[in-house]
This record gives C-alpha cells, sequence and structure tokens, in this order.
C-alpha cells in the first residue's frame, strides 16, 4: 500500500468500567469515564483492529500507527486510566480496561483484534489474554473487590509482545538497587557486598557476585512487601478504619548489573540505560517505580502477590503469540523475549529478533517499518488480516 494517502488520526473516547477507588486524581477524569486512544485507519478501511497498550504509558502517539496501518489495519495506540501516572496504579483494573477498548472494537465491526504489549505491555497482555479466556480474578492483591470473572472480557484473536519484558513486578525485581538498606536514605549504610555501582566489584562481575546480587534483590523486594502487609493494618487501626492507603517512596530502581556488564544476556545493545549512565538514572524520580502505594505495591511491583507475571499468564494462552525483540535494546533482554516465547503452550507461537533495533526505535525508521512489516506478515500467515 506503499504510496497511498493515510487518513489522518482519530480520537476514540471509550466507555471505561470505573472505580469506587479513588485513584486517579483528576475528578475530570474520573468523571468522564473514558479511556483515551487514537487510531490509525488504513487506506479503505480493515476488518482488523490491532490495540498497542501499556499499563501507564500514553500511547496515542505510537511509532505502530503510521508504520503498520499501510500495511491492511486499523491500528489504536490505547491507555488505560492511569495515563502518565502509576503511583497507585492497580494491574486488574487495568486489564478491565483493556476490556472495555477490545469490547468496544467489537461492537464497532471488527472481525479480528490484536493485542500487543509494547514494553511493560507485555506482561499486562499476556494477563489480560489469560484472565479473558479462563477468568479467575475477583480481588486485587490487597483485597479490594474487582470482578474480572464478571467482565465477560472479550479475548483478543492473537497477542504480539514487542520489545516487551516479562512484567513489571519481575523486571523491577531485576532492577532493584540490593545495596539499599535504609529505605529512608539510599546513600545511607549501603551494603558494600552488593553494590555494583563499586569499582573494585566490576564490570564485569563474577557469577558469585551476580547469585549473591540476585539473591539480594528478591530478598529487598520481599522485605518492601512485608513492610506493606504491615503497614496496611497499622494505617487501618490508627485511623480507625477511614485510611486504607498511603504513599511512599523506593530508592534505587535503575539496578540491573546487565546495563554496565554487557556479557551478562549478551546482545548488540550499548551500555548504560535509556535514562542515562546506571549511577543517576537509578536514583532519578523519572525512572522506574520510585513512587507508589500501599495496596499498588501488591498489584504492580511485588514480586510474589503481581499476578503481572507474563510467562505465568501465557501458559494459559490459545492464541497466536508473536514475540519481537530488538538486539540493541537496553530494557528488555534476549533473556525476557525467550521466556515469553518458552511459556506459550502451543507450537501456533514465532520469536523473531530485530537486528540491532533499540527500545524505542529512537533514530532507526528502517527498522519501524521492518517491524511493522514483520508484523503484517505473520498477521496474513495467521489470518488474523480480515
Amino acid at each position: 500500500m506503499t504510496g497511498m494517502t493515510m487518513p489522518a488520526p482519530e480520537l476514540l473516547a471509550i466507555p471505561m468500567a470505573t472505580s469506587s477507588r479513588l485513584d486517579i486524581y483528576s475528578g475530570v477524569a474520573r468523571l468522564a469515564g473514558k479511556l483515551w486512544a487514537a487510531r490509525q485507519r488504513c487506506p479503505g478501511g480493515s476488518g482488523t483492529a490491532v490495540v498497542v497498550i501499556h499499563p501507564s504509558s500514553n500511547f496515542m502517539g505510537h511509532y505502530l500507527l503510521a508504520a503498520l496501518s499501510p500495511h491492511g489495519v486499523d491500528v489504536i495506540g490505547a491507555n488505560t486510566r492511569y495515563i502518565g501516572n502509576d503511583s497507585m496504579l492497580t494491574m486488574e483494573n487495568c486489564v478491565l480496561d483493556i476490556g472495555a477498548i477490545i469490547g468496544h472494537l467489537r461492537r464497532e465491526g471488527y472481525d479480528k483484534v490484536v493485542l500487543v504489549g509494547n514494553s511493560g505491555g507485555g506482561g499486562l497482555s499476556a494477563m489480560y489474554q489469560s484472565q479473558a479466556e479462563s477468568p479467575t480474578i475477583t480481588h486485587t492483591p490487597a483485597g479490594d473487590p474487582v470482578d474480572i470473572v464478571g467482565a465477560a472480557l472479550s479475548p483478543a484473536d492473537a497477542v504480539i509482545e514487542l520489545m516487551a519484558h516479562p512484567g513489571r513486578a519481575l523486571v523491577f525485581t531485576e532492577w532493584l538497587d540490593p545495596a539499599v538498606t535504609d529505605e529512608s536514605d539510599p546513600f545511607h549504610d549501603r551494603d558494600s557486598t552488593v553494590d555494583m555501582f563499586d569499582p573494585a566489584i566490576g564490570p564485569p562481575y563474577s557469577p558469585d557476585f551476580l547469585a549473591r546480587y540476585r539473591a539480594a534483590q528478591l530478598a529487598r523486594n520481599r522485605r518492601i512487601t512485608a513492610w506493606v502487609r504491615a503497614e496496611l493494618l497499622r494505617v487501618a487501626r490508627a485511623s480507625a478504619g477511614q485510611i486504607l492507603d498511603l504513599p511512599f517512596t523506593v530508592h534505587g530502581t535503575v539496578a540491573d548489573p546487565r546495563f554496565l556488564d554487557l556479557g551478562i544476556d549478551e546482545s548488540d545493545r550499548e551500555p548504560g540505560t535509556m535514562w542515562g549512565p546506571p549511577y543517576q538514572a537509578n536514583l532519578s524520580p523519572a525512572t522506574l517505580g520510585h513512587l507508589s502505594s500501599l495496596r499498588s505495591w501488591l498489584s504492580q511491583w511485588s514480586v510474589d502477590e503481581s499476578r503481572c507475571n507474563g510467562p505465568e499468564q501465557l501458559a494459559g494462552v490459545g492464541v497466536p503469540v508473536l514475540v519481537m525483540y530488538g538486539t540493541a535494546d537496553q530494557v528488555c533482554f534476549p533473556s525476557h523475549a525467550r521466556v515469553l516465547y518458552d511459556a506459550v503452550p502451543h507450537d501456533r507461537k514465532e520469536l523473531v529478533p530485530i537486528a540491532g533495533a533499540t527500545h524505542y526505535f529512537a533514530g532507526q525508521p528502517e527498522h519501524v517499518e521492518l517491524a511493522a512489516a514483520t508484523i503484517a506478515d505473520w498477521l496474513r500467515r495467521n489470518d488474523l488480516i480480515a
């Protein structure tokens, strides 16, 4: 369809199932009861909608809108209710939001709907599809009612994991700085035995250090979870049941040894992170997961309690699955793609690397086009372009 004139993207206002929990600051957003998305229609229209999703990123300007729509599908860059702010995000509500989006598109007449989980959307898309096929959830990990069983979610016809990691709690734990021992001060009393920023330790890092490091990361995540559980009880008692949640800060959230040691999970990536040098990114307020509420922690960041575990969820998915990764990605590594691919229990799956592609394809228009063409070819081979 090269050379055809593309229509302008259109705004979609999709009715959402609201929550009684006050987890969106804006009263305007709450009262509107809408999820916002951008749709890029292909020339001539299509019976297939491709929905690109993430728990909190704004995907209305996603690169796939312009790149994939000329290949015969309508592309929707969709958002959950937590657009731009994940401090109180609940994964179970994100599942309901995707259900509202897909249900809306079905009612509009699309024969096929394909769900693309990009980056942090990987685990979420897997969770959605698993629950749409076999719903089990009636409450969040904190115990709040969320009736996914009764929501009658419409399953997607296929799932694409695009530059995706296996889930926020999993990758957050892989990035958590285990040298932080004082949760109120990341500089105080650091544990030097598991400090990846100590030049005397590396890079490169020894296998023994990495084993201690990964164990200490897991232990820190679990310490925070235990504190959250105790804090929820304390706050409820102290407020006579009037206060059910509080915010808190997590320091040191961009400390994966893979950012500095390219021999771990080998790929074509450059050392560093998307946010600059790892030491700075680790404590930057703009990076992953520094601000959370108690109840959101359990749903979003707790490695033991969050249900947004991509491999576990993909094990219950029956539709075709495409896993695509960039060999120069600094965020989602080859092992992330492999564990997602391996979790799919059937043979209607493919694992496709895009050589030299970075996480956002920044400054790589040729890689964007290759990714779009690869997706379109896969959709056609699986009879997903109506």
